[in-house]
């Protein structure tokens, strides 16, 4: 058999995380030696980039949460905020259901984050969202945005969760995703058919970026 091929020093760092990821969502044992199997990468290197296994725990967090706001800060603001909260949405949608075992491991408090902000990064960028359809007239007045904001994420994130645990199935959630955040938009006061066009519009962009 021919020697695996050396990889470079990122790419073995990236390959150690998310095969860490995968070994975590299949709930198997992680060990240092079946965590190198087959990467041609020596037990070393978990020391070498994270100093040991709780930084490779840390490690894994962050690089969900750095792929997750990287996704989202693609989206860009636009004159309609209600689009924006829609794509921001979408986006969020489709980036863990390409990364699900990432995306597992990112809602592990049990590690420390590298950088803590990063896990609110996202949920910021929805703030400034439904802060700036308030202030456009579209949501009532008398609106958090945080409030709004928060529950937009937790309704999102357990849609996704109930697909990447088989329970949901794909299909249904490209229906009732976009469907919670325009419920969401009318009960914070917009215009029925004003508020269905913009989220539609947002839903498609936000889904269809990568």
């Amino acid at each position: 058999m021919g020697q695996v091929p050396r990889l470079a020093d990122t790419a073995v760092r990236t390959l150690l995380v998310e095969r860490a990821a995968d070994l975590l969502a299949r709930r198997e044992p992680v060990s240092l030696r079946g965590l190198v199997a087959g990467t041609g990468a020596s037990t070393m290197a978990v020391y070498t980039h994270f100093g040991g296994m709780p930084g490779l725990w840390r490690a894994v967090r962050q690089e969900g949460f750095t792929r997750l706001g990287a996704r989202l800060a693609g989206v860009s603001a636009g004159d309609d905020p209600v689009r924006d909260l829609a794509a921001l949405s979408a986006a969020y949608t489709a980036h863990a259901l390409e990364h699900p075992t990432l995306y597992r491991a990112m809602f592990d408090a049990a590690a420390d984050l590298e950088d803590p902000a990063a896990a609110g990064r996202g949920l910021e960028l929805l703030v400034d969202a439904a802060g700036r359809a308030r202030d456009a007239g579209r949501f009532a007045a008398d609106r958090d945005p945080a409030a709004l904001a928060t529950r937009l994420w937790a309704s999102g994130h357990g849609l996704v969760l109930l697909v990447i645990g088989g329970v949901l199935p794909r299909a249904e959630l490209d229906v009732q995703a976009p469907a919670v955040v325009l419920d969401l938009c009318l009960a914070a006061g917009d215009d029925p058919a004003r508020a269905a066009a913009s989220v539609r519009r947002g839903w498609d962009e936000g889904t269809t970026r990568g």
